[in-house]
């Protein structure tokens, strides 16, 4: 019951650390009665988050939310607005962690008005074969549709949930996009041309 009433009510000095960062990003929200309805973020934290709706909950009702970047949050409705609605997110100090990281990468994407990680030019690799592996060990075969120095679309079976952490071939980065055959990769730094090329065996850019 303690650690549940730390997650529902933590500390003042644990909610001056919850920096709220500004984002556009959509997802959808179910609510106890398991319907599901769209919604945008307006501002968010690693504790709470403010979103933008058309259907509002009841104050103390549990809400499950997908958010694009972000995935699976849980939480409860703390505080209803004209056009929305805000919640406590309730979750391990690991997950509030893991919301810490994607935020401040989300904030930066967003400052610098990087939406779609289209800034750097995209070549189909000569070699398009290669892995996938996620943090947990697990790898799974893919095909590079395209990359550039930010990041490549693959082609997979499976779809990890956006914001998750993986290394294609030898590049870290972040799963940013789910799209009918795979998904989108922005790597955690800007790649040197070499290094990609090197790396994939990627086709020089003209």
């Amino acid at each position: 019951m303690r650690s549940a009433a730390i997650d529902y009510a933590p500390s003042v000095a644990e909610k001056r650390n919850f920096q709220r960062v500004r984002v556009k990003i959509y997802g959808r929200f179910m609510l106890e009665d398991r319907t599901e309805h769209p919604c945008q973020v307006v501002d968010m934290s690693p504790g709470n988050v403010a979103l933008r709706c058309d259907t509002i909950g009841r104050p103390g009702e549990k809400i499950i939310a997908y958010l694009d970047h972000i995935g699976r949050i849980e939480g409860v409705l703390t505080r209803t607005m004209r056009d929305g609605f805000a919640m406590t997110i309730v979750a391990s100090e690991r997950k509030k962690d893991k919301l810490a990281a994607q935020l401040t990468w989300l904030a930066n994407k967003h400052e610098l008005d990087l939406p779609e990680d289209r800034r750097h030019e995209r070549v189909a690799p000569r070699n398009p074969m290669s892995s996938l592996q996620l943090l947990d060990g697990r790898q799974y075969q893919c095909r590079i549709i395209d990359l550039s120095l930010s990041g490549a679309a693959i082609e997979i079976d499976v779809k990890p949930a956006l914001g998750v952490q993986v290394i294609l071939g030898t590049m870290r980065g972040q799963i940013v996009r789910h799209f009918e055959d795979g998904v989108a990769i922005e790597f955690a730094v800007i790649q040197r041309p070499e290094t990609l090329d090197a790396e994939f065996n990627s086709a020089s850019q003209p």
